[in-house]
């Protein structure tokens, strides 16, 4: 058994007390403490809780089993051994019941009291490293825990990048997910303006209305400028953040940038109202979380840029549809079949004029020919061929038609003999 370990002793008998303590024990290496009654006792063990007590059954005042029910009464959890005589093994019984680990039935030699000592300290040792074993499990229990939330918004965050396109939505799961990452109590988000670079508050949550009311401007931090030339996340706590006006809202400090590539778009701020430093594993958390609202906010920017450009798409390329022959309300097919019918008839209604101009032509022909066969060598009737007129300038005669002029003739083609 180590040394060094405290035994309370509760003996009024000097004599018992001074064989336990001095012979037997302090020779180990024990440090022991003698009192003589329940009282100081109680005291001694509520101010400064023993490793060990040994306390006789037969007290003056208060017995043994008094001051082991008042143990129990003060969550005093020191095991105690109770000291009994011979033919009181009624009085341990009930010891046991109030919660004693073992009993001494005096006298006894030192050996035994050794034995009996050293057998209950292991046993207080063993129950020790339980305890402790019980709390380390809890802690590590804690920690991934922890890892397993952390994980499951950074999860979160990383469905984000394709599933939420509107801007408010996914500032709402950056800023809430900062909160979480980082067990702080105020967070708030910063973006560069599109021309220059001016960073403006746009998102926060628990940030005090002399802050707040500075929605879409810029907020003089001290702190987020230095981020935005750097790059690098900065983490600040105790008195080096005195000098900057964030000590106002919390004593520990998170700045981490929202980059593409290289160039800075956005600033994560967070404080904790406690002087409680960032741990490596939250600042890798909270990077990573930045890299993938960088993502987020990229892809939502072009989802609403697309957006934007399908609704001027159809204005753009909107023509104006001509129906030939389709009443209003009517199939498209059966306006498509309208046109084709009116071009047929305008083909028809060509071929058509031709054919009368050709006709015509030959009609004119004859009609000049003809007389020509009933004159006689000698008559003196002239006739002369007029060219063409110009095209659009034929007045009744059909296109392509000659007309002739004659001196001889009456207006119906008639030739006419002079006496």
């Amino acid at each position: 058994m180590p040394p060094g370990e405290q035994i309370l002793i509760v003996e009024s008998d000097p004599d018992i007390a001074d064989l336990i303590g001095r012979q037997s024990l302090k020779p180990l290496g024990y440090q022991v403490t003698v009192v003589g009654d329940a009282a100081s006792a109680m005291k001694h063990a509520v101010q400064t809780p023993p490793d060990l007590i040994l306390a006789n059954i037969n007290l003056p005042g208060l017995s043994g089993k008094d001051l082991l029910a008042a143990f129990g009464s003060q969550n005093v959890k020191s095991p105690v051994i109770v000291i009994a005589e011979k033919g009181q093994e009624t009085d341990a019984i009930q010891a046991f019941r109030l919660g004693a680990t073992d009993v001494m039935f005096w006298p006894l030699r030192d050996a035994e009291v050794v034995s009996i000592v050293e057998r209950a300290m292991r046993q207080t040792q063993e129950m020790r490293e339980r305890q402790k074993l019980d709390r380390q499990l809890k802690a590590t229990n804690d920690e991934l825990q922890k890892r397993l939330r952390d994980l499951t918004t950074i999860m979160g965050i990383a469905k984000a990048v394709i599933s939420v396109t509107d801007q408010r939505q996914l500032f709402d799961r950056i800023l809430e997910s900062a909160l979480q990452l980082g067990e702080a109590d105020i967070c708030w988000l910063m973006l560069r303006e599109d021309k220059g670079n001016t960073f403006l508050l746009r998102a926060h949550r628990n940030l005090p209305d002399s802050w707040s009311k500075k929605m879409n401007q810029p907020v003089d931090d001290g702190i987020s400028s230095l981020v935005a030339l750097s790059g690098e996340s900065l983490f600040m706590n105790g008195t080096p953040l005195q000098k900057f006006k964030l000590a106002a809202l919390g004593k520990s400090v998170g700045v981490i940038p929202i980059k593409i590539k290289t160039e800075v778009i956005g600033l994560l701020m967070i404080v904790r109202r406690n002087d409680r430093e960032f741990t490596r594993d939250v600042q890798m958390m909270l990077e990573a979380m930045a890299d993938y609202a960088s993502i987020s906010m990229v892809n939502a920017r072009l989802f609403r840029a697309l957006e934007r450009s399908r609704g001027e798409r159809p204005r753009r390329g909107k023509i104006p549809s001509c129906r030939v022959g389709n009443p209003a309300g009517g199939d498209p097919q059966r306006g498509a079949g309208g046109a084709l019918s009116a071009q047929s008839r305008v083909d028809g209604n060509a071929r058509r004029a031709q054919s009368r101009t050709e006709e015509g032509a030959r009609i004119g022909a004859s009609r000049v020919t003809t007389p020509f066969a009933l004159l006689g060598k000698n008559s003196h009737t002239k006739i002369t061929q007029v060219n063409p007129e110009p095209h659009g300038k034929t007045g009744n005669h059909p296109t392509g038609a000659r007309r002739f002029s004659h001196s001889g003739f009456n207006g119906a083609g008639v030739a006419r003999r002079r006496v």
